[in-house]
């Protein structure tokens, strides 16, 4: 799965996430199933048509354990939100295999999926919902410092109810993405070795901003148990990341669609 797309499917399970859940005195279950449109990776013109299937289980005290998630813990009440989880990092071939890679990437090497620990925080102002999430990827290889580095990753986001009503809800957001130098080098560096052994030149990467974006959020309740939600998002890529010669296009697009069953 590329980067964007990881990044999409974390975004939808949050936003999926009911917000009673946490404060519940019951188990509850969730079943998503849709499909993403997205870039195979963070940069790219080529795009994949993938199966998003989920399942996910909240207990009474906020734990819980979702596919696309991980493990982790959240809290929210009428102002305050957050969570902690344990999960695996998104990853990135460097050859076209069913969903994920492209063969424009040979010789720049895979990146590997690694155990990630992230937190995610919102807090209310009014209709203005200000988020945070931050995101710790261990290392996977230290003897690979171009694809298996430890690395971290901020996002910051700014979302805004635009309409609730009998079609469902619609939510607004706008977010900047940052990076360190780790995560610039792994997602968008180009070494020495790695331009040897393909097509593109080398790329110094630092840390910095990397990408600024915009998401629309629909969500339509069936019923009690059953709804409908999609999600859109543009990502234009920045920096040096925008400047990498692995990026075909600066503007990321990505479309989700899921029905969801909550019991």
């Amino acid at each position: 799965m590329s980067l964007s797309l990881r990044l999409l499917c974390l975004s939808c399970t949050w936003l999926l996430l009911p917000a009673t859940a946490v404060r519940a005195e019951d188990w509850h279950y969730t079943l998503k199933a849709g499909a993403a449109s997205a870039p195979r990776y963070s940069g790219a013109s080529e795009r994949a048509v993938v199966p998003l299937l989920g399942v996910g289980v909240t207990s009474p005290g906020g734990f819980f354990l979702d596919i696309e998630k991980g493990l982790g813990w959240a809290y929210e009440d009428d102002d305050f939100g957050l969570s902690a989880y344990v999960n695996g990092s998104a990853s990135r071939k460097d050859r076209r295999s069913g969903f994920k890679g492209s063969d424009r990437l040979n010789g720049m090497g895979s990146i590997k999926s690694r155990p990630v620990v992230g937190l995610d925080g919102t807090y209310h102002m009014g209709p203005l919902i200000l988020g945070a999430n931050f995101e710790h990827a261990l290392e996977e290889d230290e003897d690979e410092p171009d694809t298996g580095s430890a690395y971290n990753r901020l996002k910051l986001s700014l979302s805004l109810p635009l309409y609730k009503g009998r079609f469902g809800e619609l939510v607004g957001s706008i977010n900047s993405q940052f990076g360190d130098t780790d995560y610039l080098r792994t997602w968008y560096g180009v070494s020495e070795a790695q331009a040897s052994r393909s097509r593109f030149r080398t790329h110094d990467a630092s840390g910095g901003m990397f990408s600024r974006g915009a998401e629309l959020t629909w969500t339509l309740p069936i019923d009690e148990r059953w709804s409908l939600s999609a999600v859109a998002t543009a990502d234009y890529l920045a920096n040096d990341a925008a400047d990498s010669p692995i990026v075909e296009r600066r503007l990321q697009t990505s479309l989700a669609a899921q029905v969801i069953y909550a019991f």
